[in-house]
Protein backbone atom coordinates (compact mmCIF):
# COMPACT_ATOMS: atom_id res chain seq x y z
CA UNK A 1 0.00 0.00 0.00
CA UNK A 2 1.50 3.48 -0.82
CA UNK A 3 2.59 5.73 1.95
CA UNK A 4 -0.23 8.42 2.51
CA UNK A 5 0.59 12.05 1.40
CA UNK A 6 2.33 14.52 3.95
CA UNK A 7 0.51 17.70 3.24
CA UNK A 8 1.03 20.73 5.13
CA UNK A 9 0.10 24.43 4.19
CA UNK A 10 -0.76 27.28 6.39
CA UNK A 11 -4.37 26.97 7.94
CA UNK A 12 -4.63 23.20 7.52
CA UNK A 13 -7.13 21.48 9.14
CA UNK A 14 -6.73 17.82 10.08
CA UNK A 15 -8.08 14.78 11.47
CA UNK A 16 -5.18 13.20 13.36
CA UNK A 17 -4.83 10.00 15.31
CA UNK A 18 -2.14 7.99 17.21
CA UNK A 19 -2.27 4.09 18.48
CA UNK A 20 -0.01 2.02 20.57
CA UNK A 21 2.67 0.18 19.61
CA UNK A 22 1.14 -3.61 18.58
CA UNK A 23 -2.10 -1.87 20.23
CA UNK A 24 -1.23 -1.28 23.65
CA UNK A 25 -2.65 1.05 25.62
CA UNK A 26 -0.79 4.55 25.62
CA UNK A 27 -3.26 5.92 28.73
CA UNK A 28 -3.23 3.42 31.96
CA UNK A 29 -4.97 6.10 34.24
CA UNK A 30 -6.61 9.66 34.35
CA UNK A 31 -3.19 10.59 35.46
CA UNK A 32 -1.64 9.71 31.90
CA UNK A 33 -4.62 11.51 30.09
CA UNK A 34 -4.61 14.69 32.11
CA UNK A 35 -0.72 14.20 31.58
CA UNK A 36 -1.43 14.17 27.57
CA UNK A 37 -4.10 17.30 27.67
CA UNK A 38 -1.54 19.22 29.20
CA UNK A 39 1.16 18.70 26.51
CA UNK A 40 -1.84 19.06 23.76
CA UNK A 41 -2.03 22.35 25.37
CA UNK A 42 1.86 23.14 25.51
CA UNK A 43 1.85 22.49 21.89
CA UNK A 44 -1.11 24.06 20.72
CA UNK A 45 0.35 27.31 22.70
CA UNK A 46 3.84 27.03 21.11
CA UNK A 47 3.21 26.06 17.22
CA UNK A 48 -0.35 28.12 16.91
CA UNK A 49 -2.23 25.35 16.41
CA UNK A 50 -5.89 25.34 17.00
CA UNK A 51 -7.48 22.39 18.68
CA UNK A 52 -11.54 21.96 17.76
CA UNK A 53 -12.40 18.26 19.00
CA UNK A 54 -10.41 15.58 20.75
CA UNK A 55 -10.90 12.41 22.13
CA UNK A 56 -8.83 9.62 24.17
CA UNK A 57 -9.54 6.21 23.53
CA UNK A 58 -7.14 3.31 25.81
CA UNK A 59 -4.88 2.84 23.14
CA UNK A 60 -4.97 5.76 20.47
CA UNK A 61 -6.26 9.44 20.49
CA UNK A 62 -8.27 12.01 17.80
CA UNK A 63 -7.58 14.77 17.46
CA UNK A 64 -9.19 18.01 15.25
CA UNK A 65 -6.59 20.77 14.76
CA UNK A 66 -5.95 23.41 12.98
CA UNK A 67 -2.16 24.75 11.68
CA UNK A 68 -2.14 28.49 10.70
CA UNK A 69 1.41 27.85 10.41
CA UNK A 70 1.53 24.60 8.45
CA UNK A 71 3.55 22.95 11.03
CA UNK A 72 1.90 19.47 11.71
CA UNK A 73 4.84 17.47 11.49
CA UNK A 74 6.75 19.47 14.23
CA UNK A 75 4.06 19.50 16.62
CA UNK A 76 3.44 16.23 16.87
CA UNK A 77 6.82 14.82 17.03
CA UNK A 78 6.89 17.42 20.03
CA UNK A 79 3.31 15.68 21.46
CA UNK A 80 4.02 12.25 21.17
CA UNK A 81 7.25 12.44 22.17
CA UNK A 82 7.48 14.42 25.36
CA UNK A 83 4.47 12.27 25.78
CA UNK A 84 6.01 9.66 25.66
CA UNK A 85 8.97 10.64 27.95
CA UNK A 86 6.53 11.14 30.43
CA UNK A 87 4.53 8.33 30.49
CA UNK A 88 7.69 5.96 30.50
CA UNK A 89 8.39 7.41 33.61
CA UNK A 90 5.65 7.47 35.30
CA UNK A 91 5.37 3.70 34.49
CA UNK A 92 9.03 2.65 34.93
CA UNK A 93 9.37 1.93 31.47
CA UNK A 94 11.93 2.55 28.12
CA UNK A 95 11.05 1.96 24.57
CA UNK A 96 8.57 3.11 21.98
CA UNK A 97 4.75 3.90 23.12
CA UNK A 98 2.84 4.76 19.62
CA UNK A 99 3.14 2.29 16.63
CA UNK A 100 5.25 4.04 13.97
CA UNK A 101 4.14 7.62 13.19
CA UNK A 102 0.57 9.17 13.21
CA UNK A 103 -2.15 9.76 10.54
CA UNK A 104 -3.09 13.16 9.40
CA UNK A 105 -5.87 13.44 7.45
CA UNK A 106 -6.47 16.96 5.71
CA UNK A 107 -10.39 18.27 5.68
CA UNK A 108 -11.95 21.21 3.99
CA UNK A 109 -12.91 22.87 6.81
CA UNK A 110 -15.85 24.38 4.64
CA UNK A 111 -17.54 21.36 3.81
CA UNK A 112 -16.16 18.45 6.63
CA UNK A 113 -15.54 20.67 9.75
CA UNK A 114 -18.78 19.40 12.00
CA UNK A 115 -18.95 15.95 10.63
CA UNK A 116 -15.32 15.23 11.27
CA UNK A 117 -15.53 16.78 15.06
CA UNK A 118 -18.52 14.66 15.32
CA UNK A 119 -17.00 11.52 14.28
CA UNK A 120 -14.13 12.34 17.01
CA UNK A 121 -16.75 12.23 20.35
CA UNK A 122 -18.99 9.90 18.93
CA UNK A 123 -16.00 7.14 18.60
CA UNK A 124 -16.71 5.86 22.45
CA UNK A 125 -20.19 5.40 21.33
CA UNK A 126 -19.23 3.66 18.37
CA UNK A 127 -16.98 1.09 20.66
CA UNK A 128 -19.88 0.32 22.72
CA UNK A 129 -17.75 1.61 26.17
CA UNK A 130 -20.65 4.26 26.69
CA UNK A 131 -23.92 4.72 25.43
CA UNK A 132 -23.59 8.71 24.80
CA UNK A 133 -21.09 11.09 24.37
CA UNK A 134 -21.55 12.63 27.57
CA UNK A 135 -20.42 9.86 29.26
CA UNK A 136 -17.31 9.75 28.12
CA UNK A 137 -15.28 12.35 30.32
CA UNK A 138 -11.95 12.30 28.04
CA UNK A 139 -13.58 13.77 24.68
CA UNK A 140 -14.23 16.99 23.82
CA UNK A 141 -18.03 16.94 23.98
CA UNK A 142 -18.29 17.63 27.38
CA UNK A 143 -16.96 20.98 27.41
CA UNK A 144 -18.31 22.15 24.39
CA UNK A 145 -21.92 21.27 25.37
CA UNK A 146 -21.49 23.74 28.32
CA UNK A 147 -21.34 20.41 30.97
CA UNK A 148 -17.90 21.27 32.18
CA UNK A 149 -15.05 24.41 31.57
CA UNK A 150 -12.72 23.78 28.36
CA UNK A 151 -9.39 22.19 28.60
CA UNK A 152 -7.08 25.03 28.06
CA UNK A 153 -6.35 22.85 24.92
CA UNK A 154 -9.46 23.21 22.89
CA UNK A 155 -11.25 25.74 21.34
CA UNK A 156 -14.70 25.73 21.12
CA UNK A 157 -16.26 29.05 19.61
CA UNK A 158 -15.40 28.39 16.07
CA UNK A 159 -17.06 25.07 16.32
CA UNK A 160 -20.24 26.39 18.19
CA UNK A 161 -19.95 29.93 15.89
CA UNK A 162 -21.33 27.98 13.04
CA UNK A 163 -24.48 26.51 14.79
CA UNK A 164 -26.02 29.37 16.24
CA UNK A 165 -26.04 32.90 17.61
CA UNK A 166 -26.19 32.50 21.06
CA UNK A 167 -24.27 29.91 23.18
CA UNK A 168 -27.14 28.04 24.51
CA UNK A 169 -28.30 28.05 20.82
CA UNK A 170 -25.60 26.55 19.34
CA UNK A 171 -24.86 24.20 22.38
CA UNK A 172 -28.25 22.80 21.86
CA UNK A 173 -27.67 22.04 18.05
CA UNK A 174 -24.78 20.81 18.87
CA UNK A 175 -26.17 17.85 21.26
CA UNK A 176 -28.76 17.23 18.26
CA UNK A 177 -26.60 17.27 15.71
CA UNK A 178 -23.99 14.92 17.36
CA UNK A 179 -26.53 12.32 18.88
CA UNK A 180 -27.80 12.66 14.78
CA UNK A 181 -24.54 11.29 13.63
CA UNK A 182 -24.50 7.84 15.84
CA UNK A 183 -26.93 6.33 13.09
CA UNK A 184 -25.08 7.84 9.97
CA UNK A 185 -22.35 6.18 7.76
CA UNK A 186 -18.79 6.30 8.28
CA UNK A 187 -17.40 9.82 6.69
CA UNK A 188 -14.28 7.92 5.65
CA UNK A 189 -15.92 6.70 2.52
CA UNK A 190 -15.34 10.12 0.99
CA UNK A 191 -11.62 9.36 1.86
CA UNK A 192 -9.11 9.87 -1.44
CA UNK A 193 -5.33 8.61 -0.94
CA UNK A 194 -5.81 8.00 2.46
CA UNK A 195 -5.25 11.48 3.37
CA UNK A 196 -8.00 14.00 1.95
CA UNK A 197 -11.44 14.13 2.60
CA UNK A 198 -13.43 16.59 0.84
CA UNK A 199 -15.28 17.91 -1.79
CA UNK A 200 -14.14 17.32 -5.61
CA UNK A 201 -12.99 20.56 -6.37
CA UNK A 202 -10.60 20.90 -2.96
CA UNK A 203 -9.34 17.49 -3.65
CA UNK A 204 -8.40 18.13 -6.97
CA UNK A 205 -6.58 21.65 -5.86
CA UNK A 206 -4.69 19.18 -3.37
CA UNK A 207 -3.51 16.82 -5.44
CA UNK A 208 -2.60 19.37 -7.57
CA UNK A 209 -0.18 20.97 -5.16
CA UNK A 210 1.25 17.70 -4.42
CA UNK A 211 1.91 16.97 -8.28
CA UNK A 212 3.29 20.27 -8.26
CA UNK A 213 5.90 19.44 -5.34
CA UNK A 214 6.81 15.95 -6.23
CA UNK A 215 10.44 16.51 -6.89
CA UNK A 216 10.36 17.69 -3.35
CA UNK A 217 7.36 16.29 -1.06
CA UNK A 218 10.07 13.92 0.69
CA UNK A 219 12.11 16.71 1.51
CA UNK A 220 12.03 18.38 4.99
CA UNK A 221 10.72 22.19 4.75
CA UNK A 222 13.99 23.01 6.30
CA UNK A 223 16.29 21.57 3.93
CA UNK A 224 14.04 23.39 0.90
CA UNK A 225 15.74 26.51 1.89
CA UNK A 226 19.19 25.24 2.29
CA UNK A 227 20.53 28.44 0.45
CA UNK A 228 18.80 31.00 2.37
CA UNK A 229 20.05 33.89 4.44
CA UNK A 230 20.36 33.54 8.18
CA UNK A 231 17.94 35.67 10.47
CA UNK A 232 20.94 37.21 11.93
CA UNK A 233 21.98 38.12 8.55
CA UNK A 234 18.63 39.35 7.24
CA UNK A 235 18.24 41.64 10.48
CA UNK A 236 21.68 42.69 10.17
CA UNK A 237 22.09 45.98 12.07
CA UNK A 238 18.11 45.84 13.26
CA UNK A 239 17.02 48.10 10.80
CA UNK A 240 15.90 51.46 12.35
CA UNK A 241 12.63 52.35 10.14
CA UNK A 242 10.06 50.02 11.20
CA UNK A 243 8.58 50.08 7.73
CA UNK A 244 11.76 48.31 6.68
CA UNK A 245 11.49 45.99 8.97
CA UNK A 246 8.00 44.96 9.02
CA UNK A 247 8.92 44.16 5.00
CA UNK A 248 11.80 42.16 6.26
CA UNK A 249 9.67 40.04 7.93
CA UNK A 250 7.34 38.95 5.72
CA UNK A 251 9.74 38.61 3.24
CA UNK A 252 11.42 35.54 5.99
CA UNK A 253 8.28 33.84 5.96
CA UNK A 254 6.98 34.30 2.62
CA UNK A 255 10.37 34.12 0.97
CA UNK A 256 12.50 32.15 3.00
CA UNK A 257 10.09 30.02 4.42
CA UNK A 258 11.10 30.91 8.26
CA UNK A 259 7.93 29.99 10.96
CA UNK A 260 6.59 32.97 12.72
CA UNK A 261 7.60 31.28 15.97
CA UNK A 262 11.21 31.12 14.59
CA UNK A 263 11.04 35.23 14.10
CA UNK A 264 9.45 35.99 17.19
CA UNK A 265 11.91 34.06 19.25
CA UNK A 266 14.68 36.00 17.10
CA UNK A 267 13.35 39.52 17.56
CA UNK A 268 11.93 39.37 21.21
CA UNK A 269 8.51 39.94 19.89
CA UNK A 270 5.06 38.04 20.58
CA UNK A 271 4.22 35.35 17.77
CA UNK A 272 0.88 36.86 17.19
CA UNK A 273 2.99 40.39 16.68
CA UNK A 274 5.00 38.62 13.73
CA UNK A 275 1.46 37.05 12.30
CA UNK A 276 0.27 40.63 12.48
CA UNK A 277 2.80 42.45 10.58
CA UNK A 278 2.89 39.50 7.50
CA UNK A 279 -0.46 40.25 7.05
CA UNK A 280 -0.40 43.91 7.33
CA UNK A 281 2.87 43.92 4.72
CA UNK A 282 0.40 41.47 2.32
CA UNK A 283 -2.46 44.05 2.13
CA UNK A 284 -0.09 47.13 1.93
CA UNK A 285 1.21 44.84 -1.24
CA UNK A 286 -1.86 43.93 -2.34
Amino acid sequence: MARPLRIEYDGALYHVTSRGNERRPIFKDDADRELFLERLAQVTERYRWICHAYCLMNNHYHLVVETPDGNLSKGMRQLNGVYTQGFNKGHHRVGHLFQGRYKGVVVQKDSHFLEVCRYVVLNPVRAKAVKGPQQWRWSSYRATVGMVKPHRCLRTEDLLGRLGRSKAQAQQRYREFVYEGIEKPSIWEGLKGQSLLGQEGFVEKLVRYVKGKEEIQEIPKGQRYLGRPSLEKLFRGTPRRKAVRDRLIAEAVKRYGYSQQELAAFLGLHYSTISRLVKEVGEHQK
